[in-house]
């Protein structure tokens, strides 16, 4: 099994109203590549009349951005012209590439009701070779996503991308990408073989997990040594939700300012030109 580094706390973080713990990065630990950042969003409770999300139109460059909806909703709205309302369980998997405008905000239907509210969205960097590619959208609600069951219905994989007990998971990415969150009954059992080459993200949302022989806890990001070829988890606590991934670390500078992420400072001046010169689409409500 490959042992654990360090056990990283996420960081209270709120913007506006909003509930936030960042736990990527952190005073702690920078990135884990090609894993940027992630923020986790709640779990909070919005009164009724509420005004929701507050992340309107911004541009982004040279990753990618995975937007898990545990609960509520968001409305996602972007300068390719893709719309599209995801509610819990869903996930939107935003390719940045070149570049474009995106806002993700909640629907009329949640700011007028409210209701709970949990979201986790994870930055995940791409190659050099990619940074510029063809921005893309995907937003899929959670009967789009394949749920592999796994000891004896203790576990639940929802499987986002790459491959999780030998079935595909919803999308192709554009790079060897493996992506879920996982659901636990207390005392479920987890056993993954991942190769040591490859970097691990395993967060806990919810509950409290024993990792490789390493007890984690709710907000919690294990950071793993390249050391072994196996994950085993298992659920201490009955409700216990990971979001876990895996992926070959792309080992390339990493120059990241703002909404940008590329591999030099003239590649980033050269996306604030690109943005102001209007290359980035055309934002229409």
């Amino acid at each position: 099994m490959r042992t654990i580094k360090t056990v990283h706390q996420a960081q209270n973080a709120p913007i506006a109203d909003l509930t936030t713990y960042r736990a990527l990065p952190t005073n702690s630990l920078q990135h884990l590549d090609p894993f940027l950042f992630l923020n986790h969003h709640g779990p909070q409770v919005y009164p009724a009349n509420n005004r929701g999300l507050p992340f309107g139109p911004h541009p982004h460059r040279g990753f990618e951005t995975v937007t898990f909806i545990l609960e509520g909703d968001i409305m996602h709205q972007d300068s390719g012209g893709h719309r599209s309302v995801i509610g819990p369980g869903g996930i939107q998997w935003m390719t940045a590439g070149r570049g474009l405008i995106h806002s993700e905000i909640s629907s009329d239907e949640f700011k007028q009701a409210g209701g709970p509210l949990e979201i986790l969205q994870l930055w995940i960097n791409l190659p050099a070779r990619l940074k510029m590619t063809e921005p893309r959208y995907i937003g899929l609600q959670e009967p789009q996503i394949p749920a592999v069951s796994l000891d004896e219905g203790r576990v639940t994989v929802h499987a986002v991308s790459g491959e999780w007990a030998g079935k595909a998971g919803a999308v192709q990415p554009l790079t060897d990408m493996a992506l879920a969150t996982v659901n636990f009954r207390q005392n479920g059992r987890l056993h993954l073989p991942i190769a040591a080459a490859r970097t691990i993200f395993c967060y806990v949302i919810r509950g409290r997990v024993r990792v490789n022989g390493q007890q984690a806890e709710a907000r919690q990001l294990l950071e793993f040594n390249p050391d072994g070829n196996e994950l085993q988890a298992q659920a201490l606590t009955d409700d216990t939700v990971l979001l876990l991934g895996h992926a070959a670390p792309l080992r390339e500078p990493i120059v990241a300012a703002g909404p940008f992420v590329m591999n030099s400072e003239a590649e980033i001046r050269q996306a604030y030109q690109d943005y102001q010169a209007g290359l980035f689409g055309t934002w229409t409500e």
